[in-house]
């Protein structure tokens, strides 16, 4: 069975999903090594955060839980920037920026929802 078969939440599957995406992004640009340490960082950011997030569905604490997001957080809004370098120095096209951006856009506005949610109940106790 797949991972995805066992994470059903829909944050679990955008980030595996996303990090599949970075992976085969990664395998076809064309660096040389000088520029392998940037392709490295979108790579280490991009699938980072779907390793966070999955490390989040066995948090200690409801305070475990949202550092875990808060971490994925960052390593989302690392990726928007390296995805915006590659777009710029063209090492994207406009339209597979375009694409990926959009997703990671999309797991940004996940995260961010989900560790405000997670806030609120807490508050509620």
């Amino acid at each position: 069975m797949s991972y995805l078969q066992y994470n059903s939440s829909p944050l679990t599957k955008k980030s595996y999903l996303f990090g599949v995406r970075i992976v085969k992004m990664v395998k076809f640009i064309k660096c040389s090594p000088k520029e392998y340490g940037m392709i490295n960082q979108v790579f280490r950011s991009g699938t980072a955060i779907g390793a966070l997030v999955s490390e989040s569905t066995y948090a200690q604490s409801a305070a475990d839980f949202i550092n875990k997001l808060s971490v994925a957080l960052k390593e989302c809004n690392e990726t928007l920037y390296w995805l915006n370098i590659l777009k710029d120095t063209e090492y994207l096209n406009e339209q597979e920026f375009e694409s990926i951006n959009k997703d990671c856009e999309e797991l940004l506005a996940l995260l961010i929802s989900s560790i405000k949610t997670t806030k609120q109940n807490i508050e509620k106790k």
